[in-house]
């Protein structure tokens, strides 16, 4: 595989998982996005969970983010434990932008394509590999 698609793949893992900052800056009142307001509620406003529920919802937004960055740096530096690092914090991911979907439903199709591509084809992520 071309080194290019490796750090043009890497460039967008860190991106996906710097946009994750947005939950806990929202969520945890570190900061105003102006596009997202502050809500104490999740699946479109049909689970209402308190101040402390989405105080913890935004924490955990920290884990994809983390996560997706590790797992870009592993895979420029050609580390073997990227994938499953991906694929677990892809599922992370989509499970908060599940919850979120009005605001968050671009990062649950990014999830899905990351899936897709593991499993529709699995010689895709062996590439990156090797």
């Amino acid at each position: 595989m071309p080194k290019i698609i490796i750090i043009v793949a890497a460039l967008v893992l860190i991106l996906h998982g710097l946009i994750h900052l947005i939950g806990p800056t929202v969520y945890m009142k570190l900061g105003q996005v102006e596009e997202i307001a502050y809500k104490t509620t999740l699946l479109g406003g049909r689970w209402e969970v308190g101040e402390r529920g989405i105080w913890m919802f935004g924490a955990l937004w920290t884990v994809p983010a983390v996560g997706f960055i590790l797992a870009a740096v592993a895979l420029l530096a050609g580390w073997s434990w990227w994938q499953p690092v991906l694929i677990g914090v892809t599922l992370v991911s989509l499970l908060l932008t599940v919850l979120d979907w009005r605001i968050a439903y671009a990062g649950v199709v990014v999830n899905l394509v990351i899936l897709a591509v593991f499993a529709l084809e699995p010689r895709i992520a062996s590439w990156f590999l090797g």
